[in-house]
């Protein structure tokens, strides 16, 4: 059997050194394993504005409150936008914590265990999302680009999650990997459409229906492109025989 191990270098003896060099050993991995929660507190910084306005809608959706143009469709069929939000959250927290080398180095069944919810929340949150696309009434603003966009994304993440999934169970792990970030990614759209909306608005005013859609289309493109490179400037690592 061939396991794939990224965070793990190969054992080599190392002869001959000196007492003083295993200080500096000692402190790379605390420095690499400090530097290797970058990423993941910079996607969970990402995630926090989605994820607060999703609290927001749950605590209306279960307090009562006061029903209006804009969420009466959330009213009507609560059902889908509290598993999007409920499984989007899951998906963005423990998503984020799969980018954390060290932890999974000191903790090793922690990304099978994640990756095992991970799956099924990531096709709740693009599901949903497609479900609510189709059959809730359009909000206002909402014109026919921002609907194919939509449609787009939420079916590529779908599809790419079950590439993920497919291609780990052949024990493809350098695919799986590659999936896997490209769902991710377009699952975090949210977080990035909050910063080019801000850009735009700050830049060109308001934005009307073009605008808004071609910013709301840019945050999900800015995510893939990013997913892209980050694929592609990793170099795969070689299976390891045990």
């Amino acid at each position: 059997m061939y396991i794939y191990d990224e965070d793990r270098a190969p054992d080599v003896p190392q002869l001959n050194e000196p007492g003083g060099n295993t200080t500096r050993k000692t402190k790379a991995p605390a420095k690499a394993d400090s530097a290797g929660w970058l990423l993941p507190a910079a996607l969970l910084l990402l995630s926090a504005v989605p994820l607060a306005a999703g609290v927001f809608r749950l605590t209306g959706l279960a307090g009562g409150a006061e029903i209006s143009q804009d969420n009466a469709r959330f009213f009507a069929s609560p059902l889908p936008v509290v598993l999007h939000i409920v499984s989007a959250s899951l998906y963005a927290i423990l998503g984020a914590f799969q980018f954390a080398a060290g932890f999974r180095r000191r903790y090793p069944g922690w990304h099978r265990l994640a990756g095992r919810l991970l799956v099924p929340c990531g096709l709740l949150v693009g599901l949903s999302g497609l479900w609510m696309t189709l059959f809730y009434p359009r909000p206002a603003g909402t014109g026919e680009l921002l609907y194919a966009f939509r449609l787009l994304f939420g079916s590529v993440m779908v599809v790419s999650i079950v590439l993920g999934f497919a291609t780990i169970l052949r024990g493809d792990v350098i695919r799986h990997r590659a999936w896997m970030i490209r769902g991710y990614a377009i699952g975090l759209g949210a977080g990035t459409q909050v910063l080019t909306q801000l850009a735009g608005t700050l830049i060109v005013g308001p934005p009307g229906e073009l605008s808004g859609a071609l910013l709301m289309g840019a945050g999900w493109a800015i995510n893939l492109a990013v997913a892209e490179w980050v694929i592609r400037k990793r170099p795969a690592a070689p299976a390891r025989a045990v």
